[in-house]
């Protein structure tokens, strides 16, 4: 590496081999010109003197075009590359050539650190705004189950109390009344539970992903096969959080948008971290965009430096694949 730099160092800049390339077409039509038998004439259309400056003007063009193609070449190529960097794709870097000017190279290592320093500010942000959303969904789910959840409860009892003893011609509406709480009371604790899941504080990671499969089995009516493996590693809050929420929005992406009517869930162990598969056998995205909510899967990996790839499924759909690394790794 250290006989690779001093190369570097000693190769002339991008600006004065431009310059020689021109200079040394420019003084070798001169020394043409000078030695040459060949006397100027005028007019010089017609004459064989003229086609021949014709033609050597044409070859000081085309020599010129090939040395500033071959010369400005490593530019392009790192243009076409800088293109394809996607910020919701981490880690992805120029590689630095081993041959080319000293100027395509420093531009590359000036790209490649600015992608570090965006991706370190992208996640700094990401953590900030994904931690104040999660406390506000936690507030909300706490407001919403002691206080709502509470209200109706005792609203269900007081009507379960008139029901029995209320004549039997108000009996009816008010049992009808009393369905329609308890069915409010239910819509409540659903909604806590999708702005919190209590079990991934309370049971860990394993008992709230097979939960959110019961629970989108049993709302969805399409059937979710799952896979957990019994000995995952340990993840930090953060890291489970995301795989959490990642494997939520994949089954509500296969519910409602995928037309499938069936859904696999596999959770394993992976070089020391995690790996969440989501695959349906819906229709696939076909042409479609990425929407909001992909990109907040992608964002939230960012969080915990975990990769998350979409591509078809075996069975046609979509497959959702977040690989989150073990936590002495990050």
């Amino acid at each position: 590496m250290p006989a690779t730099s001093g190369r570097r160092r000693r190769r002339l800049p991008l600006v004065w081999r431009i310059f020689l390339a021109n200079a040394a077409i420019l003084l070798g039509a001169w020394m043409v010109l000078a030695f040459s038998p060949a006397a100027v004439v005028s007019p010089l259309v017609g004459t064989v003197e003229g086609f021949a400056g014709v033609a050597g003007l044409t070859a000081m063009l085309i020599l010129n075009l090939v040395l500033m193609r071959r010369t400005l070449a490593p530019l392009q190529r790192l243009s076409a590359l800088m293109r394809r960097v996607d910020p919701l794709r981490p880690g992805q870097r120029i590689p630095l050539p081993e041959r080319g000017p000293e100027e395509v190279v420093e531009l590359s290592l000036a790209f490649n650190e600015m992608l570090e320093r965006l991706e370190s500010e992208r996640r700094d942000s990401a953590r900030r705004a994904l931690g104040a959303q999660e406390g506000e969904r936690q507030r909300l789910a706490r407001e919403l189950h002691d206080e709502i959840g509470q209200e109706l409860t005792g609203l269900v009892l007081q009507l379960e109390y008139a029901v029995k003893t209320a004549p039997p011609e108000l009996a009816t509406h008010l049992s009808s009344t009393r369905e329609g709480a308890r069915a409010s009371l239910e819509d409540v604790r659903r909604v806590a539970r999708r702005l919190r899941p209590e079990a991934l504080d309370d049971l860990g990671l394993r008992s709230a992903i097979t939960n959110l499969c019961e629970r989108v089995s049993e709302h969805t009516g399409f059937i979710v096969g799952r896979s957990i493996a019994s000995d995952l590693p340990r993840l930090s809050k953060e890291a489970e959080l995301v795989v959490y929420r990642v494997a939520q929005e994949s089954l509500t992406n296969a519910a409602r948008h995928s037309e499938a009517t069936k859904v696999r869930l596999a959770l394993e162990p992976q070089n020391g971290g995690v790996r969440l598969t989501v695959a349906d056998n819906g229709r696939g995205m076909g042409q479609a965009h990425e929407g909001a909510g992909i990109t907040g899967m992608r964002e939230r990996a960012i969080l915990v430096g975990a990769d998350l790839r979409l591509s078809p499924a075996p069975e046609g759909g979509v497959s959702v694949s977040l690989t989150v690394p073990s936590s002495e790794s990050l």
